[in-house]
């Protein structure tokens, strides 16, 4: 009945069944979600440019335009041959996303191509020449853990990682701090030339977290394996155990 003359009148009915898509919908209209079907005073109501319903990759989708009075809610449309090239291209975008949420928040920076790890690799190692004892051979090897970061990205790229390493142990050892890889010529470069930065706080948060974890697990020292209660298994009972001598 209620569509009955919603169709008499010309009144558009959108169907949203999912709680997300309608505060979505009405964060890009700027309209009130009510609760209770009555008349909605005019501070409720929203704006829209057009509202139509297209063809989008086999599906039918309604599209909002609220370009006038601007919206804080964007939909992108992906389109991929593979669900696999969907999905680097979902995660790609959502890096993206989030980075700029990030530097919203802090803007600082770091070089990146692994210029910010080979400089922590390095000073550590400084570091761990001016202790004594033991705990000289622990900040040497977690100054070698940084080394993980160029020789995956020089792996990848299909390069010699033993040279790289080198090469970039010396760049930054004559003092070229911001020095980098560059996968697409395969050397040793500049980063901050070629505009290739890592976030701070992207950097902070991992290297704490990492540092963490390592040091839960060195905090263990013993490990109690539970047992199944009772007898041994079926399988793995003598033949002709548990039958009558008869």
């Amino acid at each position: 009945m209620a569509l009955h003359f919603c169709e008499r009148y010309k009144l558009m009915v959108l169907k949203i069944s999912s709680k997300f898509e309608l505060r979505r919908f009405c964060r890009t209209t700027g309209t009130v979600a009510l609760l209770k079907l009555s008349q909605p005073n005019p501070a409720d109501l929203g704006y829209a440019d057009s509202i139509s319903v297209e063809e989008v990759g086999g599906a039918r989708v309604t599209i909002v335009k609220n370009e006038e009075n601007g919206s804080s809610v964007s939909t992108l449309v992906l389109r991929g041959s593979t669900d696999s090239i969907l999905d680097d291209l979902e995660r790609a975008v959502d890096d993206g996303v989030n980075t700029y949420r990030a530097m919203c928040r802090d803007s600082r920076i770091v070089p990146g191509a692994a210029a910010t790890e080979i400089e922590l690799a390095r000073r550590l190692k400084d570091f761990s020449l001016k202790e004594t004892g033991l705990d000289q051979y622990a900040i040497a090897k977690f100054a070698e853990s940084f080394e993980m970061v160029p020789k995956i990205l020089a792996e990848n790229a299909g390069l010699d990682s033993m040279e790289i390493i080198s090469s970039l142990y010396a760049e930054h050892a004559a003092g070229n701090t911001k020095v980098g890889i560059d996968l697409e010529e395969g050397v040793c470069k500049d980063v901050s030339s070629l505009n290739i930065w890592d976030l701070h706080v992207t950097k902070f948060f991992a290297l704490k977290y990492a540092a963490d974890a390592a040091c839960t697990v060195l905090r263990v020292d013993q490990i109690i394996m539970a047992k199944q209660a009772g007898g041994p298994r079926r399988d793995q009972q003598p033949a002709g155990a548990g039958m009558d001598e008869d």
